[in-house]
């Protein structure tokens, strides 16, 4: 049965969620078109020929099946353009077809080149699409870390930007010329910052290139 619309009123999260269970479900009913599936009649007819042993294999695999493409799709839906196609191990069940019993999501976690600010926005987003499953994985929360990492520097680097702008610095009495060629920005510059600064500066213009998984085990 597809999940109700939702009603007028509810918030962003719930509408997220049918989005999910919507689209989860899609892709377990268009399982059969993935592999060299049975005509309904025979499905029936085989169903009849189970063990219970082998039915209640059946509606694990089910089960799983449902589960996995709900985790995948959740990160897929709080990422957005940071996440890529959701890809999938099987296992073939007791009917003869294939059931998704892992799966994975690629995600760019890499800092915006230049850019603290949207480097924020990005890692928000993605630690929004690690965290999204009801029941995130040892490598989803992995990601998560990785991008708190960069939220954080990101955040000391605007920060540092803001403040090299309002603030008026007094001339020293004396300065060498070494210090006469350094900005003053650069000179208080936190380690932190020369960290990120160097990941982002590896990643070329525009968003970082940083790429991880995002799985989900059965």
């Amino acid at each position: 049965m597809r999940p109700a619309a939702p009603e007028p009123g509810t918030s962003e999260a719930d509408r997220t969620g049918v989005q999910i269970d919507r689209a989860a479900e899609e892709g377990a009913n268009g399982r059969v078109a993935e592999g060299d599936a049975a005509s309904s009649a025979r499905n029936d007819a085989l169903a009849q020929e189970l063990s219970p042993q082998e039915l209640k294999i059946l509606d694990q695999l089910k089960q799983t099946d449902r589960a996995v493409r709900q985790h995948e799709m959740a990160h897929q839906v709080a990422g957005g353009r940071y996440t890529g196609s959701a890809s999938y191990d099987y296992k073939i069940g007791p009917d003869g077809q294939r059931y998704a019993v892992a799966g994975r999501v690629s995600v760019d976690y890499g800092p915006v080149t230049g850019d603290p600010r949207a480097t924020i926005e990005k890692m928000q987003t993605v630690i929004a699409a690690a965290l999204a499953p009801a029941d995130p994985s040892p490598a989803d929360y992995q990601i998560a870390a990785r991008a708190r990492q960069n939220l954080l520097t990101a955040q000391l680097e605007l920060s540092q930007q803001q403040q090299a702008r309002s603030e008026s610095v007094p001339v020293p009495a004396e300065r060498t010329p070494d210090e006469e060629d350094i900005p003053t920005s650069e000179r208080s510059r936190d380690p932190r910052v020369e960290a990120y600064s160097r990941i982002a500066a590896t990643t070329g213009a525009g968003a970082g290139s940083g790429q991880a998984i995002l799985r989900s085990l059965a």
